[in-house]
């Protein structure tokens, strides 16, 4: 292969001074141009010197097996790197013949990187962390959330009202999120994973898994909540279950308040962590505060669930169902409308459905 690098030296060399003979890409995109066989000719002779004559020896003499990468970048002139890819270059040298072969030309454009072909493990790698792992990151994060969440209602005081419980529902959901966040979007919530899969942060395929596995969460953390709890103090705030609402005419007041109530959790999260425009690296604590705010402002009137996953496991446990449907549909109902609002209206450009603009 000497005899190969010195004519990859001269080439380069060939291309630094006729710079008419091709087009330079931008400087971070790692154009690739192919070179195969051995016995392959450049169409077009270059010449050894800037004015001399062409060159009528072939250009790789010593290629053995098949192919030359040359990788194209401004701030580094051109390098000839061996390797399997293949790729494009706008200018005579694209007219060389280029043998495709699916497992040899498995590139990321613009990132300078092949896959090389066989390796099983990357691929097993990158299915579990694209989809089993988020659900189970899902699955441990609310279980963790809503097991804080109960115990802090089943063990508060009379002295304290809401301001324990909301405290520890905003301080929970907060830490979760900025553990596990970086791994699947953080929800914790079926009303929030809506809302994201409405905006386009969430693949709609995922949808079911991950409130498949907030709700496993939830009756995990409740079930935790009572076996550490005592058996009085938890019957007697039934389980941690929602016992706010106890008559008819409660409903409506109560089905409002969770729509607004999750409408500004739903938002906290969206724009907070999704929204490329507005997310930023405080908004696990927003999303925190904005349950926190939620509890203390409508504790009494709702019991502020914002979150079926929430609701659900404590009823699972307790048998507690009365007006359970409250905390299904309003925070459903607020997670389809933070993403309408978003998609229509105060989303970035890719968000946005309407009212682009130039």
């Amino acid at each position: 292969m000497q005899g190969a690098s010195s004519q990859a030296l001269l080439f380069s060399q060939h291309l630094h001074e006729a710079p008419g003979h091709f087009k330079r890409g931008r400087a971070c995109s790692g154009i690739r141009v192919c070179v195969p066989q051995a016995s392959v000719q450049d169409s077009r002779p270059i010449p050894s010197s800037p004015g001399g004559s062409p060159s009528p020896e072939p250009l790789y003499p010593d290629a053995r097996r098949g192919e030359l990468r040359w990788r194209l970048c401004s701030q580094r002139g051109l390098e000839l790197q061996p390797g399997t890819g293949c790729g494009l270059l706008s200018g005579p040298l694209s007219l060389l013949p280029c043998p495709l072969q699916p497992s040899m030309c498995d590139i990321q454009r613009g990132s300078g990187k092949a896959k090389e072909p066989g390796v099983g493990g990357r691929f097993r790698a990158s299915w579990y962390e694209r989809f089993v792992q988020p659900c189970l990151v899902e699955l441990l994060g609310s279980a963790l959330f809503i097991f804080i969440g109960c115990l802090s209602v089943i063990e508060n005081g009379p002295d304290t009202g809401v301001l324990q419980p909301a405290l520890a529902h905003g301080l929970a959901l907060g830490l979760v999120i900025a553990t596990l966040g970086n791994i699947s979007g953080g929800h914790f919530n079926p009303a929030v994973s809506l809302a994201a899969m409405l905006i386009g942060g969430l693949n709609v395929t995922m949808l079911l898994p991950y409130w498949i596995s907030q709700l496993c969460g939830g009756m995990i953390g409740a079930a935790l909540a009572k076996a550490v709890s005592p058996q009085e103090r938890f019957w007697n705030a039934s389980g941690a279950a929602f016992v706010t609402v106890q008559e008819d005419e409660q409903v409506g007041r109560a089905l409002g308040a969770e729509i607004v109530f999750t409408t500004l959790l739903a938002l906290a999260v969206c724009m907070g962590a999704i929204n490329e425009k507005t997310r930023g690296p405080l908004a696990p604590f927003s999303i925190g505060f904005s349950v926190t705010v939620d509890i203390l402002a409508g504790g009494a009137v709702s019991g502020a669930c914002m979150n079926p996953a929430r609701a659900f496991g404590p009823a699972v446990v307790a048998s507690y169902w009365k007006f359970h449907w409250i905390y299904w549909l309003g925070p459903l109902l607020a997670g389809l409308l933070v993403g309408l609002l978003i998609r229509l209206f105060i989303g970035d450009g890719k968000t946005r459905l309407i009212l682009k603009g130039r």
